[in-house]
C-alpha cells in the first residue's frame, strides 16, 4: 500500500547489504522512517518495542530475524537459542511462535552451505503468502460490505479497533483489507477508528493508513463506539486478532471485548478477520490464552507535536497514580458474527473453522 504516494511493503531483505528494512511504526503518524535490522537482537528488540507489530507482521519478522541469525552464526545452538528468544519476545500473538516454528522446521538437517538460502527463501515466502492471504480475506470481506450496501444504497459506515491494517501485516491487512477492496471498488465507505489507547494504533496508524489511501474515516474516543452503534451510525465492526482460537474465542487489542458487547447488544455484525496463521488449535479454553501485560509508561505518558513542531513525550497522570497496562483481552466466539478468512468466512466454532481448515 501507499505512502506518500508510493508504494510499500512493511518488511523487506536488503541483498546487498544483507540486512532487514522494516517501518518503524513508533515514530507515525508525525515522522516516516526505514530503520535496518542487522542482528537477530534487532529484530527481537523491533518486535519488543512494537517497531513492527501486528501478528502477521511479528511472525515475519521473526523469520527474518533467523535469517539475520545465521548470518551471524549459522552454528545450530545459536539458532536455537535465538528461535526461543524471538517466541518469548511477546507472549499473545501466535504467528511469532507459527513463523519460528515454521522456519526452525525447514532448517532442520540444513547444512551450513546451503541453511541461509533456506531460511531466505522461506521468510520470503512468509511473506508472499501472508500477502496472498490478506488479499483473500479483502475479497471475502468485500461481500459483505457489498450485501450491507446493495440494501443500504448509501455510505457503509464501518467500526474498527486498533490497528490490523496493511502495517499491521506484509500489505493489505486483515480488518482494513475488506475495506479498500470495497474503496477500490468504488462502493462509498467511511470507517469508524477507535484511537485505541494507550498507543493509539487506531489514531496513530489506521487513520493514517486510510488517509493515504483516501478512505474517508473519523478518528472517536475508544468509549464512542457504544453510542454510535445505539444511534444506527454503525453498520458493522471489523476487527484483527492476535490468536484465534479453535473454539471461535478470539483474542485482540484490549477494549475489542467491550466493542463485541456493545455491538451485540444493538444487533450490529462483529466481524473478526484473520490469516490463518492466527489460529490456536492447541489451547481449548480462552482462560489459558498469555495476555501480555506491558510497560505502565504507555498509559500514562503520551507522544505529541510541540508548537515548533517536535516530537515531545509528556506524563498526563497524577505523578503518585499507578497503572496497570494489559494489551489484550479475549471475545468469545458467542459475540462474533463471523471469521474472516483467506478460505472464507465462516461461523465462529469449532465446527466453522474445520470446514475451512481441517
Amino acid at each position: 500500500m501507499k505512502i506518500q504516494g508510493k508504494e510499500y511493503r512493511t518488511i523487506w531483505f536488503e541483498e546487498k547489504n544483507k540486512l532487514v528494512k522494516i517501518i518503524n511504526q513508533t515514530k507515525f503518524p508525525h515522522q516516516f522512517i526505514i530503520k535496518d535490522l542487522k542482528t537477530v537482537k534487532d529484530a527481537i528488540n523491533a518486535i519488543k518495542t512494537m517497531e513492527v507489530r501486528g501478528a502477521p507482521l511479528i511472525g515475519a519478522t521473526a523469520a527474518y530475524g533467523l535469517v539475520l541469525a545465521i548470518i551471524e552464526n549459522n552454528e545450530q545452538t545459536f539458532l536455537k537459542k535465538s528461535s526461543e528468544t524471538l517466541i518469548n519476545s511477546r507472549p499473545t500473538a501466535i504467528n511469532l511462535k507459527w513463523a519460528v516454528d515454521r522456519m526452525m522446521k525447514k532448517l532442520s538437517g540444513a547444512n551450513s552451505n546451503e541453511i541461509l538460502n533456506i531460511a531466505l527463501n522461506e521468510a520470503k515466502e512468509i511473506c508472499e503468502e501472508d500477502v496472498k492471504f490478506c488479499e483473500n480475506i479483502g475479497l471475502n470481506g468485500l461481500k459483505i460490505i457489498e450485501e450491507i450496501y446493495n440494501k443500504k444504497k448509501d455510505t457503509v459506515n464501518i467500526l474498527t479497533h486498533c490497528n490490523a491494517g496493511w502495517l499491521a501485516t506484509i500489505n493489505w491487512g486483515t480488518a482494513t483489507s475488506p475495506i479498500y477492496h470495497a474503496h477500490k471498488k468504488g462502493i462509498p465507505v467511511h470507517v469508524w477508528v477507535d484511537e485505541t489507547r494507550p498507543r493509539n494504533q487506531g489514531a496513530n496508524l489506521t487513520s493514517y493508513e486510510l488517509n493515504e489511501e483516501e478512505v474517508p474515516n473519523t478518528i472517536i474516543a475508544d468509549n464512542t463506539g457504544g453510542i454510535l452503534m445505539q444511534r444506527g451510525e454503525v453498520d458493522m465492526c471489523i476487527v484483527g486478532t492476535d490468536r484465534t482460537l479453535s473454539t471461535g474465542d478470539v483474542a485482540n487489542k484490549i477494549g475489542t471485548y467491550l466493542k463485541a458487547l456493545a455491538a451485540y447488544d444493538n444487533n450490529v455484525p462483529f466481524y473478526v478477520a484473520l490469516p490463518s496463521s492466527t489460529i490456536d488449535w492447541n489451547i481449548k479454553d480462552f482462560k489459558d490464552i498469555p495476555i501480555e501485560e506491558r510497560n505502565s509508561e504507555e498509559l500514562s505518558h503520551m507522544e505529541g507535536l510541540d508548537e515548533n513542531n517536535n516530537v515531545k513525550k509528556v506524563l498526563i497522570y497524577p505523578k503518585k497514580s499507578s497503572a496497570m497496562n494489559l494489551a489484550f483481552d479475549v471475545t468469545q466466539a458467542k459475540y462474533v458474527t463471523g471469521l474472516i478468512t483467506e478460505k472464507g468466512v465462516c461461523e465462529a466454532s469449532t465446527e466453522g473453522l474445520k470446514k475451512l481448515f481441517k
